[in-house]
This record gives C-alpha cells, sequence and structure tokens, in this order.
C-alpha cells in the first residue's frame, strides 16, 4: 500500500465517523517556542491548553512535522530521519479512552477491502501505563485483546505532558511484531525493535504541576473536559505495509535513493559509508523540499538556518559519494513528483521551489571552496601553535560567515588530525539563538509570563477588533500587567500593558506596524499607546505609559488610534499587495512574497528570485503600479471559508497560519490575498509608489524597498532639485546628464593618472641620491630614511626596490624607508642576496621598526612591509634598524 494511499484511508475513516479533516498545518509552526512543527497535536496545541475554544468536537490531520535534535543520526541509523507524517485523530471533550482505543483498533485490523490496513491482530501489542486499569479492561474485555499481549509500564514509557503545567494524562500505545529475525520475543517491554510502536493513544484527563523531566512532576488533579490525542507514524506503517526493514526503503524515500545511486554509480547496499551517505542524501532532500514548499527560505537563523544546514549536508554526501557537479535539481524532481501525489501543492509550486534550491545548491557550491580555504588556513594555524583542537569561534566564524555545517567542520578538521571545540561552538551558537530569541520575545510580549495573559483571556474572552471600520471606540479595561505582572491599577509614570474587551488598535501581524494613540479613561487617566501585541490567540494588549491619574482594572475607557499614522501604514499596506503582483506578473510566481513590513509612508516587500531583478524590469513594475493608482480602482474586503479564497485565486503568504474562516482583500481587477491589516478604500488614496531599488537579503530572496504618497513626492522633489543644480553645475539638460558626467568623470580619471605619473618619477629621482648616500654598518650598505610625507605605500616599495638594484650585487645591503601617509607611519625594507646570506631578513627587520611604530608587519625575507599608529617614533625606528642590521651582520 502506498504512502498516499495510507494517508487517504485515514482521513477518509474519521471523517465517516464524525471528525473534521483539519489540512496540515504549514511546517513553520505558529508557536514562538518552535522554531518548526515537531508533532501532530501541535496545530491543536491552544486547543488542549484552553487558549481558544475548539471549532469542532472531533477533529482528523496527517500533519507534517520535522524534527532536528538529532540530525547527526540520521543516516548512520535507519530509525532517524527529519521529516515525518503524523497522522492524529483528536478529541475535545467528546468520546475518551473506549472510542479512541475502538476507532484505532478498527483502522488497524479491518480489511483493507472494507477500507482499513488489514493488520493481522495477532501480531499487535498493546502498553498500557502502570495504574491505567480502564485501558487495560478496554482492550482486553471490549477490544479482545489477550491480556499477555498487554504490558504495563512507567511514566517514562507511557505517560504524556507538555513538559510545563498544564493538560497531561496516561498513554496506550499499539506496537507490531515484525517476527523473530528483529530479536527475541517478550512485548514492546523487551524489545521495541521487533515489536515497534505504530499508534500512540494519549488520554489527556489530569493536570500537572511543575516538575523537570518527563517523571518528575505532580499530578494537580482530573481535567474538567477529557481529551483524546492521538499519533501514528505514517512512514512507520508505511514500513510494515510495504513489507520492507526500514522507513528508508519505503515508496516516498527510496526512491530518492534510487535516483542518487543513479546520479553517483553507486549501489545502496555496498557499504556502510556510502549507505549512510545516501540515507542523509534522501532523508534532506526530501526535508528541504517540504520546507521550501511551506516558504523557508534557506538563511543563517532560525528555521532557515535548519533548512541551509540540511540542504548543504545533502549536497555534500552526494560529493562524497562522487558526484562532482549539481544534483539538486533531479533529486529534487524525484521528491515532488512522490510527495506529490499527497500535496498536490508542491507540484503546483514547482517553479520557485525549484528556484530557492538550486540558488542555494550554487551558493554552496562556491562557498564550498572559499570556506575551505578558511579552514586550511584555521587548521594550519592551530597546528603551527602545536595545537589539537580547532578554537569554537574559528567552527562558528565557519557556519556564520561561511554557512559551513558543524558536521562539515569536524569531518573536514579530522581529515587534518584535528578535532574542534564543539563546547565552544556550540555556547556560542546558543548565546547568538538566545540573542535573538530574547529580542523576539521582548517585542511579542515584553517580559510577561504568557499565563498572566491567558488568564484575562480565560476571564474576559477575546478581544473584539473594531479597527477596520473604526478608529475609535468606548471599551472597557479587562486586563492590566505592570512590569510583566497582573496588577489592580497603574499609576502615572508606569510602563503599562492594557488589555480591552474591544479595541481599534491593530496588533503587529502580518508585516503590518502596530496603531498608535491613546486610551482615555472615564476617570481622567490617559495612556499613551506606543505598541500593540497579540501574545497569545485572542488577546490583544495595549503597551504604552500612564500620562495622567490612575488606571483601574474594570474602567470605562476610550480607545482612539492616531489616525494620521494609520492611514499612512494602509497605503503602505495596499501598496504592498500592488508590488507584489505586479513582481508576480513581471518574474512570474516564483516571485512569492517571503516577508514584509508596512510603516507609515514606506514598506518593505521579500521575494523570492534566485537573481538581482533588472533595472529595467523594476522600472516597468514601477510603471505598472502607478497605472494602476490611476485606474482608481476600489478596495474591498471580504470573510470567506479557505476553499472558496482558494477557488477565487487568492494569494496567500507563506508561513501564516490561516482558519476555516479567511479575509481576502481585493484590489479591483488586479490583486486578491489572503490578508488581515488595514488598507484603503481605492488605490487612488496611495498617491504615488516609487520604488528606491531592490537588493539581496539572503540566498534566493530579494527585498524591494519603496515610499507610498507624501513621502514618495518629497523623496522625488528633492531629486528634482539636485538634478537642477547638477545641470546648471554641467551647463546642460537634464537627459544630458548622464553623458556630461561621464565626460567628467573620465577627464579626471586621466587627470589622476598624469599625476600619479608625475609622484612616480618625483619618487623615482630620489632613488640614486638614496643609493649613492648608504651607511656602511660592519660590511652591510644601509641605505635608511624618512621619505616625504604623502607617499603611499605603493610608491615607497617601488622606490626601496629602485634602490636596492642600484647598490652592487656583490655587496651585502639593506633598504629601508619610512612614511607617514594620513597620519600613519609606514615602512618597507628590502634587502639583496649577500645580505641574506648573512641572516639579515626583511621581515625579520620589519617587525622591529613596526613594533617601535606601534604596529605590526611582516613578509618575505628579500621584500617586508608594515606600519603602526605613531608616526614620531620614525626616528627611532631607524635606530632600531640600524641596531638589528649591526647586531645580525
Amino acid at each position: 500500500m502506498e504512502s498516499a494511499e495510507i494517508r487517504r484511508r485515514w482521513l477518509r475513516f474519521f471523517e465517516e465517523r464524525g471528525h473534521t479533516v483539519v489540512p496540515s498545518a504549514s511546517l513553520i509552526a505558529d508557536d514562538p517556542t518552535l522554531l518548526l512543527v515537531p508533532a501532530g497535536m501541535v496545530p491543536f496545541k491552544p486547543y488542549f491548553l484552553g487558549e481558544v475554544k475548539p471549532p469542532w468536537p472531533r477533529a482528523t490531520s496527517v500533519q507534517k512535522c520535522v524534527r532536528t535534535p538529532d540530525i547527526e543520526e540520521v543516516g548512520k541509523t535507519t530509525r532517524h530521519g527529519t521529516f515525518f507524517q503524523m497522522c492524529g485523530n483528536f478529541s475535545f471533550g467528546d468520546y475518551f479512552k473506549e472510542g479512541a482505543i475502538k476507532h484505532a483498533w478498527e483502522l488497524l485490523t479491518g480489511s483493507q477491502e472494507d477500507g482499513g490496513y488489514g493488520l493481522d491482530p495477532e501480531k499487535l501489542w498493546i502498553t498500557v501505563y502502570l495504574d491505567d486499569d480502564e485501558a487495560e479492561r478496554i482492550w482486553h474485555e471490549v477490544v479482545g485483546v489477550p491480556k499477555e499481549r498487554i504490558q504495563r509500564l512507567g511514566k517514562k514509557e507511557n505517560y504524556w505532558s507538555m513538559g510545563v503545567p498544564g493538560p497531561c494524562g496516561p498513554c496506550s500505545e499499539i506496537n507490531y511484531d515484525r517476527g523473530p529475525e528483529f530479536g527475541v520475543e517478550g512485548g514492546p517491554a523487551v524489545n521495541d525493535e521487533r515489536y515497534v510502536e505504530i499508534w500512540n493513544l494519549v488520554f489527556m484527563q489530569y493536570e500537572r504541576g511543575a516538575g523537570i523531566g518527563k517523571e518528575d512532576f505532580e499530578i494537580l488533579g482530573e481535567l474538567p473536559s477529557k481529551n483524546i490525542d492521538t499519533g501514528l507514524g505514517l512512514e512507520r506503517l508505511a514500513m510494515i505495509l510495504q513489507g520492507v526493514r526500514n522507513m528508508y526503503e519505503t515508496d516516498t524515500l527510496r526512491v530518492v535513493i534510487d535516483k542518487a545511486t543513479e546520479l553517483t554509480d553507486v549501489r545502496y547496499g555496498a557499504t556502510t559509508d556510502t549507505d549512510v551517505s545516501l540515507r542523509v542524501v534522501a532523508d534532506h532532500m526530501r526535508t528541504s523540499t517540504m520546507l521550501i514548499g511551506d516558504g523557508v527560505t534557506p538563511g543563517n537563523e532560525g528555521r532557515g538556518y535548519v533548512l541551509r544546514r540540511i540542504m548543504r549536508r545533502a549536497i555534500r554526501n552526494m560529493r562524497l559519494l562522487g558526484a562532482t557537479g549539481p544534483v539538486v535539481a533531479e533529486l529534487l524532481d524525484t521528491v515532488i513528483k512522490t510527495m506529490g501525489q499527497q500535496y498536490p501543492e508542491l507540484l503546483e509550486d514547482r517553479r520557485r521551489i525549484e528556484t530557492v534550491a538550486l540558488a542555494e545548491e550554487a551558493a554552496f557550491l562556491k562557498t564550498l571552496k572559499a570556506g575551505t580555504n578558511i579552514l586550511d588556513t584555521a587548521v594550519t594555524d592551530t597546528k603551527a601553535t602545536g595545537g589539537t583542537v580547532l578554537p569554537g569561534d574559528k567552527a562558528f566564524l565557519l557556519h556564520d560567515t561561511w554557512g559551513f555545517p558543524i558536521d562539515l567542520t569536524l569531518e573536514m578538521a579530522a581529515e587534518q588530525g584535528l578535532s574542534v571545540d564543539e563546547d565552544g561552538f556550540r555556547r556560542l551558537m546558543k548565546e547568538q539563538r538566545e540573542r535573538a530569541k530574547a529580542d523576539a520575545q521582548a517585542k511579542k510580549h515584553g517580559h510577561a509570563d504568557l499565563s498572566a495573559y491567558r488568564a484575562v483571556a480565560d476571564a474576559s474572552g477575546a478581544t473584539e477588533f473594531t479597527g477596520y471600520r473604526a478608529t475609535e471606540g468606548e471599551s472597557t479595561v479587562v486586563g492590566l500587567l505592570v512590569n510583566g505582572v497582573s496588577a489592580p491599577a497603574a499609576h502615572e509614570g508606569d510602563e503599562v500593558e492594557i488589555v480591552l474587551d474591544r479595541t481599534p488598535f491593530y496588533a503587529e501581524g502580518g508585516g503590518q506596524l502596530a496603531d498608535t494613540g491613546r486610551i482615555k479613561l472615564d476617570s481622567g487617566a490617559v495612556v499613551e499607546v506606543r505598541d500593540v501585541q497579540k501574545p497569545v490567540p485572542g488577546v490583544t494588549v495595549h503597551k504604552g505609559v500612564v500620562q495622567v491619574g490612575e488606571v483601574v482594572v474594570g474602567s470605562a475607557a476610550y480607545a482612539a488610534i492616531d489616525v494620521t499614522r494609520r492611514r499612512a501604514i494602509a497605503r503602505a499596506h495596499s501598496a504592498t499587495h500592488l508590488t507584489h503582483q505586479a513582481l508576480r506578473d513581471a518574474l512570474g510566481p516564483t516571485a512569492a512574497q517571503a516577508g514584509s513590513e508596512n510603516s507609515p509612508g514606506r514598506f518593505r516587500f521579500d521575494f523570492g528570485s534566485p537573481a538581482a531583478v533588472p533595472g529595467a524590469v523594476l522600472t516597468d513594475v514601477e510603471q505598472k503600479i502607478n497605472e494602476v493608482l490611476s485606474r482608481e480602482l476600489d478596495v474591498h474586503a471580504e470573510v470567506m471559508s479557505m476553499e472558496d479564497a482558494k477557488k477565487q485565486g487568492a494569494i496567500a503568504e507563506f508561513g501564516e497560519k490561516y482558519g476555516d474562516r479567511v479575509r481576502v482583500v481585493t484590489i479591483g481587477d488586479f490583486s486578491k490575498e489572503l490578508c488581515g491589516g488595514t488598507h484603503v478604500h481605492n488605490t487612488a488614496q496611495l498617491g504615488l509608489v516609487k520604488l528606491l531599488g531592490e537588493s539581496s537579503i539572503g540566498s534566493g530572496v530579494r527585498r524591494v524597498e519603496a515610499l507610498v504618497g507624501v513621502d514618495a513626492y518629497t523623496f522625488l522633489a528633492r531629486e528634482h532639485t539636485v538634478v537642477s543644480q547638477l545641470t546648471e553645475l554641467v551647463k546642460g539638460r537634464p537627459d544630458e546628464l548622464p553623458d556630461k558626467i561621464s565626460g567628467v568623470l573620465a577627464k579626471l580619471k586621466d587627470a589622476e593618472k598624469e599625476i600619479e605619473k608625475y609622484r612616480a618619477e618625483k619618487v623615482l629621482q630620489a632613488a640614486a641620491g638614496l643609493a649613492a648616500d648608504v651607511k656602511d654598518v660592519r660590511g652591510v650598505a644601509l641605505a635608511a630614511a624618512q621619505v616625504p610625507d604623502g607617499t603611499s605605500a605603493n610608491d615607497l616599495r617601488k622606490l626601496v626596490l629602485d634602490v636596492r638594484g642600484r647598490i652592487p650585487g656583490d655587496r651585502a645591503a639593506v633598504v629601508a624607508l619610512f612614511s607617514v601617509a594620513n597620519g600613519r607611519p609606514v615602512t618597507v625594507i628590502a634587502t639583496n642576496e649577500a645580505a641574506r646570506e648573512r641572516g639579515i631578513k626583511a621581515g625579520d627587520l620589519v617587525r622591529t621598526a613596526a613594533k617601535t611604530l606601534g604596529g605590526g608587519g611582516g613578509g618575505k625575507p628579500d621584500v617586508a612591509q608594515g606600519g603602526g599608529q605613531n608616526a614620531a617614533a620614525v626616528p627611532e625606528a631607524l635606530e632600531a634598524v640600524e641596531r638589528l642590521v649591526t647586531e645580525v651582520a
């Protein structure tokens, strides 16, 4: 049975039993504590935590998941992988243990002709929690599993929680006996390689307290509403139904291995090392494809680094297998054809995915050469000092600057006989991540415990947003935090976070900056609102300072936004939509949105593109946008189902989480996007859009920055003033400026060449005098002097070599000249062969001189260069050179 069919049967089975089919959420986690979705229940987490009321009593999904903690083990074993699909069925206060158990048994053991998976009931073993008598009774008495195939395990194996205070409960796992060839008998308690877990049923019935790890926590009591969360690993079931030994031999991975063997002429099963590399390639290419498909782009931070790391591991392993050229295109094609059966959007978005992946491959192949040179230098430096460990900061530099995965650095260093300070590297990585995470969390919810916001939501419900139709309105203070802690009141000067029952203030999100404004209370108190965020779903937090009076929870309030700022932001946001569509029209669907920021009068828009956008294309895009403005198109928003939005061709932003009902913003017949932001009513309100230019912000991602409305006009007016001044200076028309300015620059360049020629002649004229005025130092001809200030290092070098050439070759000679350029001393010293035979080396002399000058330098025995900070020390440096010549000669 193919993986796609396993998925279809799962969803159909539960849909027929009253479950709402929930499409897989994006791999980009809508959770500040996660980079990527690591488990099937993550999209349902707000419902289990009680943050949001579930919209259905039963649900089912097949969720895309990525886990990377054990990435170094991928390929080395056949059990580790980074991407997997988790089939789940969920009950929110509906059915409980008996319902979950009966559903699982029916689907697993039901005949394939009737839509089941057709597993042999005799090969299924069950584990339950130590004291879960109810689950054991249901398995034995209701389902009919013999007691000898039901085993009890402890908290570590059969108890679930999120690792923090909240819901928890016992688990019951269903395991499949693969037979004696996989190990000794005795059930999953004895051998989890033979008795492989395929389905875990979690019975959320208790509330856990604080504690550490999976076992050390207190059970506080029963939950008022009991829930079900189950997870079946699609790849593990595929392994059983397809009769293969491990997940790498299942249909969605084996085809990638086969393609890799075709590209490298390496047979799978030939050697352990090549098998490891082939498995790494298969797993990582599939994961990379799914991540790019969900809008992740390669980068050096966060989820972008996860993608970059696994892509580069795949490419490197292909090179270890013998590939010499690009390989990603063919591997990607194989993955898309295979996984596209389950996720058709991969086929629809093939061009964009290929663009991003191929750009990353090209960048890494270039980086591999440059980074290897950097690594070789670091290895040489380490060995020169007698070290055997490459410093962690060097490994971090290779990662942060050159995109080298740490395992690549480890392997290449090992080939040179060195280990790597992994602890030092990981410490620097942790510090970087913590800085980034702290910045993001501080922006999102200050320093408050999220539980404080959840408490407000539990007590008062979600904040109603009125800002689409109003800019001010009455409301009530339902929550107040001071210094991150709930408080009944706040006073003048306090920095506060206020939650209202309804608000016209737009919370930062979807690329749109937050509104600012004021909240006035009936008591006369006034709060200046400086930022607005949504730290937890449904709760809008107004951050600001109490300017006057006292703020008390429960007070009536009047909230008013800064209308001028809102309108400027709305113009920018609408302009962003127009820019997005115009870019897609010009470059194709690969120019998909990768991020944006809409601020008053200006915006930036990030989009996918493998190369820079030509200036002519950007000009055409700008012209098209402004032509749309002149058409005075109406802008309107409509809430509809996600299915209807897709039918209408609405564009969704990658990485955004959307519910069943979505808001679609339409601009005439030109643009249609899913968007929760605020916009103008008609394109004529934008006035003017001016694109300032575009640049690269990462592999395969470009950024356009632009001005809107008055800001765009002001910019163009300033540019016009500059053009007028230039036309006056060059005595020409505006259209003649490029030619006239090019002519002036050409004349300046010619003049600089003449000046340089004159300067070189003057410098070389001094050579004869310096050669004739040498000083005999114990038989060595020493020409040491300070030449006129302003002589460049390049001219100084020419002069030194010219003087050395004028001294007879049979006489030992040293030429040491100094100059001061831009306030800093510089020296160049040269020796001839006769001097070097007496042990006098230019590099040694320069280091002595440069030390005196307060700097450093070096070079070869015949010529060297150095400099310093102290120009006044040049005479002293001349003496130091003469002393060293005297000592060595």
